[in-house]
């Protein structure tokens, strides 16, 4: 059996190692780490005796379970209705090409995630997208020149 190279990152002890408890599990991994890595799969699959694939199944099931470690700057930019209609796709279209990456990526470096989501819930302040925990309102082109230069 290949080696886990972090089983103790995780202590999954406050669960029964019943299947039920998969998706809680794993929501405290993505908590923790921001992503679903490989050595987690394998660390779940051992605990809860599951076949990774099965975890990976129920992984790729949520959208909310990520594969891929995100950047240390999460960039969400709201494509709900209002957003839509007063600019958003410009928006992205802009960060796609400042940051050399599209939609669901990170940038090489690791420093930037760049995610559409479907509604922020910010519908009076479209168009409107969040960096990591803040909220800008009526974002215009130049707003995201000063937003990118201020995670740099």
């Amino acid at each position: 059996m290949e080696e886990i190279k972090n089983f103790n990152t995780w202590d999954f002890s406050k669960y029964e190692p019943k299947r039920e408890n998969l998706v809680p599990a794993l929501q405290d991994v993505q908590e923790k780490d921001g992503y679903i890595s490989e050595d987690a799969v394998s660390a779940l699959s051992e605990y809860f005796s599951i076949s990774r694939s099965d975890i990976f199944s129920v992984c790729s099931f949520y959208a909310q379970f990520k594969f891929k470690k995100p950047g240390k700057h999460i960039i969400k930019v709201c494509k709900g209705t209002a957003c839509h209609v007063r600019g958003s796709g410009s928006l992205l279209a802009a960060l796609e090409e400042r940051l050399g990456i599209k939609e669901g990526e990170t940038t090489a470096d690791g420093l930037i995630s760049l995610e559409r989501v479907a509604c922020l819930g910010a519908c009076a302040l479209a168009p409107a997208i969040v960096v990591d925990d803040k909220v800008y309102g009526r974002v215009t082109l130049a707003q995201l020149k000063k937003i990118l230069e201020g995670l740099k």
